[in-house]
């Protein structure tokens, strides 16, 4: 899936969520996601909270798949484990370079670095292996 099938199919299938995330870029095995600067996202403090840094990981991590292998909706987190490294910078989007390391018939693992926008230091590093639904 290209990156407007899979904006497509975000907005079709998690219409809860779609509107807090973009899609940067997808290529082979890899995907760019944006959690786009939001005040909901914000603990207090006004920094971007876990909860919202642990949804980019794993939206990023399952629309990645989702660029290979195709829209498999019930394919779902089985793992995930994630560094929060520094406090993001407030008022700028968190972006997430996600990479596949390994694409099974059943299993997927995928790594995470979360940046701020305009910042070279990652704010968290998250591992996840995700479920993919066996055909049929």
């Amino acid at each position: 899936m290209d990156r407007a099938a899979l904006t497509q199919f975000l907005e079709d299938e998690f219409q809860q969520v779609a509107q807090m995330f973009a899609i940067d870029d997808v290529a082979p095995m890899t995907a760019t996601i944006r959690l786009l600067n939001d005040e909901r996202h914000l603990r207090p403090g006004g920094t971007v909270s876990g909860p919202a840094m642990f949804a980019l990981a794993d939206v990023s991590v399952y629309l990645a798949i989702m660029a290979m292998i195709g829209p498999k909706a019930l394919s779902v987190t089985t793992n995930c484990a994630i560094d929060f490294m520094r406090k993001p910078a407030s008022g700028v989007d968190l972006i997430c370079e996600t990479r596949l390391l390994k694409l099974g018939r059943v299993l997927a693992v995928g790594d995470c670095l979360i940046f701020a926008e305009g910042h070279d230091a990652a704010v968290a590093r998250a591992s996840l292996t995700y479920s993919i639904p066996p055909d049929g």
